[in-house]
């Protein structure tokens, strides 16, 4: 089993605490096969209110998936403990937002998506629809009357 570390880097303006919202957050990746080192075209996303059996009574893992080239079985799990917000002092900087467990698999691509939440970082005015799909997103802080954002938001992945 090998630990990957999904580190994000963004811009904040005015916000901090952004994070994935709730255990139905979908983590959407793109997984290479470890044996073949097949990559499907389709993005894939794991929950961690999803749990599958492994074969043989190996505990559970967020997903199990058969690779289609080589028809190995591979699992991958969150590991929900190691999921950590992005805050304003992490700004410009690569953090490790979350771990997962992996099996044959090794996560490639990350696509930011809806389910995001973040706050004003002088107000603690909660913005629970944050969309990083565009690698942009902006929104105003009536409280503060300023203008909040996140932007350039990248990732990469790292063997933990």
């Amino acid at each position: 089993m090998v630990k990957f570390g999904l580190q994000f880097k963004a811009t904040l303006e005015n916000v901090t605490n952004v994070r994935p919202l709730g255990e139905d957050f979908r983590w959407f990746l793109k997984l290479k096969c470890g044996n073949c080192g097949e990559i499907p075209d389709k993005w894939q996303y794991v929950t961690l209110v999803e749990s599958v059996p492994l074969k043989g009574g190996r505990g559970h893992a967020s997903m199990v998936q058969k690779c289609k080239l080589c028809a190995r079985e591979n699992s991958i799990d969150i590991l929900a403990d190691t999921i950590t917000a992005y805050n304003a002092e992490d700004n410009e900087t690569f953090k490790t937002m979350v771990q997962f467990e992996c099996r044959g698999l090794e996560p490639v691509d990350f696509q930011p998506q809806a389910g995001f939440a973040a706050v004003g970082a002088e107000t603690g005015t909660p913005f629970p629809e944050v969309n990083l799909l565009e690698k942009d997103w902006t929104d105003y802080d009536e409280k503060a009357s300023e203008s909040v954002g996140i932007y350039e938001v990248t990732h990469r992945f790292i063997k933990c």
